[in-house]
C-alpha cells in the first residue's frame, strides 16, 4: 500500500489527523515508573499507545530521545515500534541526510530495518542527499520546509532568485513527488508561511505539522492553512502537551482526554 493511501485510510477510519510525538524523557514520566528503569519507559510508551490508537493517524518517534539512552534507547525504539498497531502511521524523526552513499545507510536503517513508513529528511544536500529515500516506492520522506523553532528564519527565510529559501524548498518537493513519495515539514508556529506553502504544494503532498500543544501553534490556522481541499492531507503533531498531561498512577486517563480533546478541536475545523 503506498503511503497516502495508507495515511488517508488511517485518517478516515479513526476520523483523525492527530499525531503523538512519543518524545520519551525518564525525568518526566511519572515517577512510579522510574524505579524501573527501561521497563518503566517501556510501559509507559505501551501506556501512551494503547490509550491514542483509536483516536490517532501516527505516532512520530524522535530518534533523539532514544538514542541519548545508549543501547538500552536501540531496544526500547524496536519494542515500542512492534507495540505500534499495522495500520497506523509510524514517523521517524531524525532530520537525516549526507551524502548519496550515507544516504542510502540511512534510509535503509530506517526503513528497512526499524520499518518506518516515513522518515523526516534535511533536504539541505539536495538531489542526491534525498534520493535514496525516494528509492522506497511505499514510504515517505517528510521534507524540512519551514521549522517550527523560533531562530527558522535565520536560514529558511532568506531569498534564492528572488523567493524564500523555504518557498526554493517547496518548489523541489513538488519536483520530487513524481511518485508520491514526497511530503513537507511545516510548523504549526508560521501559519502564514504554512498558508503559502500548502498553496504551492500539490494536494497530494503531505505535510506534517509540529508546533501544536507546548509550542503554542494555533489549532485552527493550522488545520484552516494546512489541509488539501478535502480536509485531509495533514499529520498534526502534539507530544509533551498529551504524552505528559498526567504525573500519577492515573496518567493513562489523563493521556487519553487530552488527546481525545485536541482530536475534536482539529476536526471541529475540518
Amino acid at each position: 500500500m503506498m503511503f497516502n493511501e495508507k495515511l488517508a485510510k488511517i485518517q478516515r477510519k479513526n476520523n483523525s489527523l492527530l499525531c503523538v510525538g512519543l518524545d520519551i524523557d525518564s525525568e518526566k514520566i511519572p515517577k512510579f515508573l522510574r524505579a524501573s528503569a527501561n521497563d518503566g519507559l517501556v510501559e509507559f510508551n505501551k501506556t501512551i499507545i494503547e490509550n491514542t490508537k483509536d483516536i490517532v493517524c501516527a505516532f512520530k518517534i524522535n530518534l533523539a530521545f532514544y538514542e541519548a539512552l545508549g543501547k538500552n534507547g536501540y531496544d526500547l525504539l524496536e519494542k515500542t515500534i512492534e507495540m505500534i498497531p499495522n495500520d497506523l502511521i509510524i514517523i521517524l524523526d531524525g532530520k537525516r541526510n549526507d551524502i548519496g552513499n550515507t544516504a542510502k545507510k540511512y534510509a535503509h536503517a530506517c526503513y528497512g530495518v526499524l520499518g518506518a513508513d516515513a522518515v523526516t529528511v534535511n533536504p539541505y544536500l539536495g538531489w542526491d542527499g534525498v534520493k535514496p529515500f525516494l528509492d522506497y516506492d511505499e514510504k515517505c520522506c517528510f521534507l524540512l520546509c519551514r521549522t517550527s523553532n523560533p531562530s527558522a528564519k535565520d536560514f529558511q527565510n532568506l531569498h534564492v532568485d528572488g523567493i524564500t529559501l523555504y518557498m526554493a524548498v517547496a518548489q523541489k518537493i513538488n519536483e520530487w513527488n513524481k511518485k508520491g513519495q514526497c511530503g513537507a515539514v511545516v510548523g504549526a508556529t508560521y501559519p502564514n508561511e504554512l498558508k503559502q506553502i500548502r498553496t504551492m504544494l500539490e494536494d497530494s503532498i503531505s505535510l506534517l505539522l509540529p508546533g501544536i500543544g507546548k509550542q503554542g501553534g494555533d489549532v485552527e490556522k493550522t488545520v484552516s492553512y494546512g489541509t488539501n481541499g478535502v480536509g485531509e492531507g495533514a499529520i498534526i503533531n502534539s507530544s509533551r502537551a498529551i504524552i505528559y498531561a498526567g504525573s500519577d498512577e492515573g496518567y493513562a486517563d489523563d493521556v487519553r482526554k487530552a488527546a481525545v480533546q485536541l482530536n475534536d478541536t482539529i476536526n471541529s475545523y475540518r
